[in-house]
């Protein structure tokens, strides 16, 4: 895997869950990444169509398109079009859902703090508008959804009305002084400078905005499904609570269960279409963590279709 430059997630939970060792399988990787999922099915006899809407994706692909040319598709597109495939149905689906480590560490790609860079976010560079083009133009509807419900900030009123103010200014131009805009609005609290940066649910916020990251995955998770053969198996790995509750509910969904404490639909009103793989979300065990510590808030949900 070093020559991806990338380190796969809960490799070898995911090659278990997607059933990867038996071989001859056709597996849909909707999110290819870093290429380290995909390159490890191949490696295990199987077929690859992979997608991924980032330019940068396809020249990451070309390597692996290379070693394993009778068995390896790529398609430029985000993983919303996936209904679009055409090589279906497929053995397996997997939706890696987490940015890979190339996002983070080039700082012209403005999703990390950590390097001064445009304040840009996007996962496709070619379409749609910027982090910095968001926070100057968005209502303040918006601007509340995506500090608060997207980041999950307790200070977001503080963070909006900062943001506003700013305006016009540079501060909303650069990855550092944006984070340095949040850090100033938010409260300064006692005690030990906290563990994660004070812009860190902020600038998660703004970037599923920017990308319209949970609705682009309620949109894919039926065409997935519905791409699936018979005994076909779903794989998701989430990285935070939102797409987590997402996938969860409608896995329990197709898996004909309540989604919710306060679904009380009758049990004869529901379709089971698949089987859970696992109750409970699969977590990477402390060695993984300890090696590749962006794997920490990683939770993988599997499921399994019906063959009748």
């Amino acid at each position: 895997m070093a020559e991806t430059g990338h380190i796969p997630v809960l490799l070898p939970e995911v090659m278990e869950a997607l059933g990867a060792g038996r071989g001859g399988l056709r597996v849909l990787d909707a999110t290819f990444g870093g290429g380290g999922h995909t390159r490890a099915v191949l490696e295990r006899g199987n077929s690859v169509v992979a997608l991924d809407c980032d330019p940068e994706a396809a020249a990451r692909a070309e390597s692996v398109a290379a070693a394993f040319p009778e068995r390896f598709s790529f398609r430029g597109v985000n993983f919303e079009a996936l209904d679009e495939v055409s090589e279906g149905p497929f053995d397996a689906v997997l939706f890696d859902l987490g940015l890979s480590s190339y996002h983070y560490d080039t700082a012209e790609r403005g999703f990390s703090f950590r390097h001064e860079g445009p304040l840009d976010m996007r996962l496709d560079p070619r379409a749609g508008m910027t982090a910095a083009e968001f926070l100057e133009k968005a209502d303040r509807r918006e601007l509340i959804r995506a500090v608060r419900q997207y980041g999950e900030e307790p200070s977001w009123r503080r963070v909006v009305d900062a943001v506003v103010a700013a305006r016009g200014t540079e501060a909303l131009r650069t990855t550092r002084a944006f984070a340095d805009l949040v850090a100033e609005a938010l409260p300064r609290r006692p005690g030990p400078p906290p563990r994660i940066h004070p812009a860190t649910r902020v600038f998660q916020g703004i970037r599923i905005a920017v990308n319209r990251e949970l609705e682009v995955i309620e949109t894919a998770l039926p065409k997935a499904f519905a791409a699936l053969g018979p005994g076909g198996r779903m794989v998701v790995i989430s990285f935070h609570s939102l797409e987590d509750r997402i996938v969860k509910r409608f896995f329990r969904r197709v898996a004909g269960m309540p989604e919710h404490s306060r679904d009380s639909a009758p049990q004869q009103s529901r379709t089971v279409s698949a089987r859970l793989l696992n109750r409970r979300p699969v977590t990477p065990p402390d060695s993984e963590t300890a090696t590749n510590p962006r794997a920490r808030s990683a939770k993988l949900r599997a499921l399994e279709k019906r063959t009748d």
